[in-house]
């Protein structure tokens, strides 16, 4: 497995056609954010390889993740009568996930300044965006946590999802149309959340106790808007996008079979993952809500960067990923009936053999396509320049 390529050589030719291709057309990215970034790439050196810049992001993002999980383990620290989250945990969090939101903005924008753009840059993009999702939900989610005042885990699951299902749909409308319409929620929820964290450290967790209007609680706002975003906004444009691509006579795939191919996975990820905490004998979400959440969004990440090579490349997706096969057969023995202790033992398992079958993944096809174009990952010097 040390030497596996994931990475065929039909997609590898497609590689070598590829051409970027997107559509942002959020007035909050087009107008404040994309001015701002074009100030603050001028900061970082030249020599500075955008990938860099891109994966230290994604390294703020799990910090943040990992910041939280030690102060927060099991999403009852925002709960009254819980001892709290410090203030100044809140701030470091909320600084850095700017941060990590404004590399993801320069890294591209580093790239056409020093002209080096690769299609290897925009999939290590977008790859760790697929990963970054759950980090960022599970993140917020101690905002507001369990208990009285808070959000059940298993209504957190189902937000997960739908963010989850937002961000596959834009890739899902690249697989189908070529271009890649960015998302309106991405930018707002960024800078939103910033906010929330510095203001939850000003103001205390308390603050979020109260009415927002009425009997309307803020977990309940929160709830609110991330369903309305996919709902009113991520959902509509992307089926806009896709029904005009249709009338131009421009999609990529003719048959709704194939060109729903994308969602097979992810939503036999959804059936399984829901089935086991349904049929789960221990209430496994409730036990171990944070791991849950990780081996799931660990699963679709792997899922959507599948997606990504194939929609990058011009080839057919897979219509079943395999890390699904072993999630089935834990899903079959946690019905049969087991103790609370294996199933614990099971889930840890299968969360550590995903993240290691990510990482591989991840680590393996940057490997491929960095010999492919001939390039260094992490720097701007050509193999050939030593």
């Amino acid at each position: 497995m040390a030497g596996y390529e994931y990475v065929s050589a039909e997609q590898l030719a497609g590689f070598d056609k590829y051409k970027y291709s997107a559509v942002d057309t959020n007035p909050l990215s087009l107008y404040v954010m994309h001015p701002f970034w074009n100030t603050i790439v001028k900061v970082f050196p030249t020599w500075l390889a955008p990938n860099l810049i891109t994966f230290s992001g994604f390294l703020l993002v799990v910090f943040n993740f990992l910041l939280l999980s030690y102060f927060d383990p099991d999403f009852y620290a925002s709960a009254p009568g819980h001892k709290h989250v410090p203030g100044w945990v809140w701030i470091v969090v909320g600084i850095l996930n700017f941060v990590a939101y404004t590399l993801d903005g320069v890294d591209g924008k580093q790239a056409r300044r020093t002209n080096s753009s690769t299609p290897l840059g925009e999939l290590f993009d977008h790859g760790l965006d697929s990963w970054s999702c759950v980090y960022f939900v599970v993140t917020v989610y101690s905002i507001f946590g369990r208990g009285p005042s808070g959000v059940s885990v298993f209504v957190l699951y189902l937000l997960l999802w739908v963010v989850l299902f937002s961000f596959i749909l834009s890739h899902w409308e690249k697989y189908n149309t070529g271009v890649l319409f960015l998302p309106w929620g991405y930018d707002i929820s960024q800078v939103t959340i910033s906010f929330v964290y510095i203001v939850t450290a000003i103001v205390g967790v308390e603050a979020w106790y109260e009415p927002f209007l009425f009997n309307f609680l803020y977990r309940d706002l929160f709830t609110t808007m991330i369903i309305g975003c996919a709902l009113c906004v991520t959902l509509p444009m992307s089926l806009l996008n896709f029904y005009k691509s249709y009338k131009s006579n421009s999609l990529k795939h003719n048959s709704i079979y194939e060109a729903l191919v994308p969602f097979f996975s992810p939503c036999l990820l959804f059936i399984l993952s829901t089935a086991w905490i349904l049929q789960s004998p221990s209430d496994i979400l409730e036990m171990h809500p944070r791991v849950f959440y990780f081996m799931v969004g660990t699963a679709f990440a792997n899922i959507t960067c599948q997606l990504i090579v194939c929609q990058m490349s011009n080839t057919r997706c897979p219509t079943l990923n395999w890390l699904l096969i072993p999630l089935f057969l834990v899903v079959m023995v946690v019905n049969l009936g087991v103790s609370s202790y294996i199933e614990s033992i099971l889930l840890y398992t299968i969360t550590a053999a995903f993240t290691l079958a990510h990482i591989h993944y991840g680590v393996r096809v940057v490997k491929q396509l960095s010999n492919h174009f001939q390039i260094y990952p992490f720097s701007l010097r050509k193999p050939n320049s030593d």
